[in-house]
């Protein structure tokens, strides 16, 4: 490592808003809470920092560069404060900028440009989970637009969501509605693996449509969409009140408007979403939920403000991981071994990459995932969701 750094590329990185690069002071706080130091990864923040400060290559391999899962754990344990998340994002944006990004990726950020969804899907498409059910167009009359996750919008397993949570809001007298495919995917995987232009296209259009068809509040199924439009799409026009699912049914479940008739009566345990907590601090409302639908919690080792990443952030969910390497493994065998029969989220991310886990580690007979709205509706019903 040479005596003198190469100040250009370092400037270069503060200037793509990499901010904090130069606070950092190397303690290794980061890197000791890091959840790849877990399954031994490539990925050391620490390392990845200190080479950005002296302007050096060794972060551009894909597992490294691309290995932040933005979880925010390493944000929360800095003594600095340092935006570790924004260090992440600059580099990958100058990465970006030179043609770098992965091809998975630009297969998703070629999709989000032509069709308005990562998932390689016509825009048509986006309202296929409706199907079979009677959900209401948004209208200026409408209280709140339901705003679905492009994942629950196209993955198969990821739809019931959106379902289940559909058929608790036209029980409990939501007024609400949809827009459907004129509306875009909200970005966040283009902003946090490096194309910022791409994420500035897909918001001010999803602004536009939003404050042209008179949108006030939002429902959103995605932790990942909620801080976009509360953190993000404000700073570019784009201000409403927006709540996550778990809040709303929350707040409808202390109403009185939503009754459990009887307790689903099984032991779940709850994986806190890093976006809905770390991120956005909504810990009480997913329990909640669960409370009220009457079962039994069971505690995992790693909960709230230190839960264990499913894997699925900062573009992660779009790129390939070697099952040794995965949290989600971690995960779901720590569900079993405390014995829940359900592990509950709140994360259309979270969801898939611990249903895929589940299936390798052979856990289906032992151990169901579901969203919190899923959770619900079964116990309101008494039946299996599917």
């Amino acid at each position: 490592m040479p005596d003198t750094p190469f100040y250009e590329v370092n400037e270069a990185i503060v200037l793509s808003g990499g901010v904090d690069l130069n606070t950092c002071m190397q303690c290794g706080m980061c890197a000791a809470v890091c959840p790849w130091r877990e399954v031994n990864g490539e990925f050391i923040v620490r390392r990845m920092i200190r080479l950005g400060q002296m302007g050096l290559e060794g972060n551009e391999v894909e597992d490294i560069l691309y290995g932040c899962t933005t979880c925010n754990k390493c944000v929360i344990n800095c003594p600095r404060g340092v935006d570790i998340i924004g260090i992440m994002r600059a580099i990958r944006t100058m990465t970006a900028e030179m043609g770098g990004t992965p091809d998975t990726l630009r297969a998703v950020i070629g999709s989000c440009d032509s069709n308005g969804n990562p998932w390689g899907e016509k825009r048509e498409k986006r309202t296929d989970w409706m199907k079979g059910l009677d959900v209401p167009a948004y209208t200026e009359n409408t209280e709140y637009l339901l705003s679905v996750c492009c994942t629950s919008c196209y993955d198969s397993r990821s739809r019931n969501i959106a379902r289940s949570l559909v058929k608790l809001l036209t029980q409990a007298g939501v007024s609400f509605g949809v827009i459907g495919a004129e509306e875009n995917c909200c970005g966040e995987s283009l902003r946090k693996t490096g194309d910022e232009s791409g994420f500035m296209k897909l918001a001010e259009a999803n602004i536009g449509l939003f404050n042209g068809r008179g949108v006030r509040k939002i429902i959103v199924t995605s932790p990942h969409c909620y801080h976009t439009y509360t953190k993000e799409y404000p700073e570019i026009g784009g201000e409403w009140e927006v709540v996550h699912h778990s809040q709303l049914l929350a707040q409808l479940v202390a109403d009185g408007k939503l009754k459990v008739p009887a307790a689903l009566a099984k032991k779940v345990a709850y994986h806190d979403p890093c976006y809905l907590g770390r991120h956005s601090e909504i810990f009480d409302e997913p329990r909640a939920v669960l409370a009220a639908a009457g079962v039994e919690a069971v505690e995992m080792p790693r909960e709230k403000r230190f839960s264990l990443c499913c894997g699925g952030g900062g573009g992660r969910v779009w790129m390939e991981t070697p099952a040794e390497k995965r949290f989600s493994v971690l995960r779901v065998n720590e569900a079993v071994n405390a014995g829940a029969k359900i592990l509950a989220t709140a994360c259309p991310y979270c969801v898939s990459l611990l249903e895929d886990s589940r299936k390798t580690e052979n856990l289906e007979d032992k151990l169901e995932v579901l969203d919190l709205a899923e959770v619900l509706l079964r116990s309101m019903e008494g039946e299996t969701v599917r």
